[in-house]
């Protein structure tokens, strides 16, 4: 799945008149970059939700084959953020075990096989690339790479999980910058509280407590969030 829906606020002015899956790197959309990039890694089925001029996104992906497979997502009546967009595209996704899901501003290099056979070898629910990187927020994981909290730096607010039988929060070890892609086992759709707006990180926060939240490290990969005018032409330099 691909998250399309967003307002995309720090991509102004183009997000004036367009939706920011259609912001081109070298004359390519962000959107086609990532239904590519899925492609070639042997996803056949990409789910895209829309709310922000739905109508370019999915006129683009009538008049477009990329050889794979394209549903909408439809949000035109109210944009759902990361969880809540999840959460409705579930019964698109009932038929599979375990599927990805990225941000469609991000551009990067990693390899999701990898990915993916971490996601499968660690048995976890959720499983987050992450980075050492700068970034306002962190994710806080223990030594087994657990999710075990968030914490924005620039305002100090921290969220700690207290896991099911334990009454003091486990060491944080490592400080991550989620990377805006994540492996779910289909199983966490019925374990989800939150219902309507909301964000995945507070889904990943509510269900670390007993589900196996863990990070994939990709440090060092290349990894563009292309959510800036200016962060655009740099990805131009990058990613020919």
């Amino acid at each position: 799945m691909l998250f399309s829906a967003g307002l995309g606020t720090r991509l102004k002015p183009f997000t004036l008149n367009h939706p920011k899956a259609m912001a081109p790197v070298n004359g390519k959309p962000l959107l086609q970059r990532n239904i590519e990039y899925l492609k070639s890694y042997g996803v056949e089925e990409v789910i895209v939700n829309v709310h922000h001029f739905a109508d370019q996104i999915i006129s683009f992906l009538k008049e477009n084959d990329f050889g794979i497979k394209t549903i909408i997502s439809d949000e035109t009546d109210e944009v759902l953020e990361t969880g809540g967009g999840l959460l409705k595209a579930a019964p698109l996704l009932s038929d599979a075990e375990n599927f990805f899901v990225m941000n469609v501003d991000i551009l990067t290099d990693l390899d999701l096989n990898d990915l993916y056979n971490y996601h499968i070898e660690h048995n976890a629910m959720a499983t987050l690339a992450v980075s050492n990187r700068e970034s306002s927020r962190g994710l806080l994981f223990d030594q087994d790479n657990q999710l075990i909290g968030w914490h924005n730096k620039k305002t100090g607010e921290q969220k700690i999980v207290i896991r099911d039988g334990q009454t003091e929060p486990v060491e944080v070890l490592i400080d991550f910058a989620f990377s805006g892609i994540q492996v779910f086992n289909s199983k966490i759709f019925p374990l989800i509280n939150q219902r309507g707006k909301f964000s995945i990180i507070d889904t990943y926060l509510d269900l670390a407590a007993n589900q196996k939240i863990v990070a994939y490290d990709h440090s060092g990969k290349i990894l563009m969030d292309v959510g800036k005018p200016e962060s655009l032409l740099a990805a131009e330099e990058v990613f020919k």
